[in-house]
C-alpha cells in the first residue's frame, strides 16, 4: 500500500501548507481564494460531466441514479446529521470543503483504479500521479477551509485501503462503463459543491451522495445476470 501512504501523506502536507498560508492572509484574500476554490470545483465538475456523458452507453442511468440517490439521501438526511456534528468546528464552511475534497480525492478514476493496480500488479504509478494532484488541491482547499481538511486524508486511506484489500474480488466488477457513470454523477456532485462554495445556491450535497452507489449496484446485478 505504498502508493496509498504517499497519497495520504501528500494530502496531509498540502493541508498543513494551506492552513499555514491561511493564518497569514487578510480576510479579503481568503474570500478571493474561496471564490477560486468554488470555481475549481465547478469547472472540474462540468469537465467530468462533459467528458463522460458522450461516452455513456446507458443514457438514463445517471438520471435514475440521481433521482433514486436523492430520495434515499433525503430519507437518511445525512446532511442534517453531519452538519449537527460539524457545528462543533470553528470553520463554518469546513464541511463544504471536506465534501468537495472527498469527491475530488475518492471518486476520480485514479483513486479507484490506483489501489487495484497496486494490489494486483504492484504498480503505484496511478497513485503517485494522484498524490501530486491531491497534494496541490489540498493546499488550495486548506487555505480556504483550514487544517480540518486533513480529515479527508483519513477517509481516503480507508477508501483506498478497502479497494486494495478487496482488489482480487472487485476488479472484474469495476468496468470502464461503471467508472464512466460514476464520473458523471461525481461531476454533478462537484458542481453542487461549487455552487454551495460560491453561495449561488444552497444544495444538500451530502443527501445526494447515495447516487454514487446506484451505478455500482446496477453493474453488479448486470454482471451476475450475464
Amino acid at each position: 500500500m505504498l502508493g496509498t501512504f504517499v497519497n495520504v501523506l501528500a494530502i496531509i502536507i498540502g493541508a498543513i501548507i494551506g492552513s499555514t498560508l491561511k493564518r497569514g492572509m487578510k480576510e479579503k484574500y481568503q474570500n478571493n481564494i474561496m471564490v477560486g476554490a468554488g470555481l475549481v470545483a465547478l469547472s472540474l465538475g462540468i469537465s467530468w460531466v462533459a467528458k463522460s456523458i458522450p461516452q455513456s452507453k446507458y443514457s438514463v442511468l445517471f438520471v435514475a441514479s440521481m433521482i433514486i440517490g436523492a430520495y434515499i439521501g433525503e430519507v437518511i438526511d445525512l446532511d442534517s446529521k453531519v452538519n449537527s456534528y460539524g457545528a462543533r468546528f470553528k470553520e463554518s464552511n469546513l464541511l463544504e470543503g471536506i465534501t468537495t475534497t472527498v469527491l475530488l480525492f475518492c471518486v476520480g478514476t485514479l483513486s479507484i483504479l490506483g489501489p487495484i493496480e497496486s494490489a494486483l500488479k504492484g504498480d503505484n504509478t496511478l497513485l503517485f500521479t494522484n498524490a501530486i494532484l491531491d497534494g496541490f488541491t489540498s493546499i488550495v482547499f486548506a487555505a480556504n477551509f483550514g487544517i480540518g481538511i486533513v480529515i479527508t486524508a483519513g477517509i481516503l486511506f480507508l477508501w483506498q485501503g478497502a479497494l486494495f484489500m478487496s482488489a482480487q474480488f472487485i476488479s472484474p466488477i469495476i468496468t470502464p462503463d461503471m467508472l464512466n457513470e460514476i464520473s458523471i454523477i461525481g461531476g454533478i456532485l462537484l458542481i453542487t459543491t461549487g455552487l454551495n462554495i460560491l453561495n449561488i445556491k444552497k444544495i444538500k450535497t451530502l443527501n445526494l451522495l447515495p447516487a454514487l452507489l446506484i451505478p455500482i449496484v446496477f453493474f453488479t446485478i448486470k454482471g451476475i445476470l450475464n
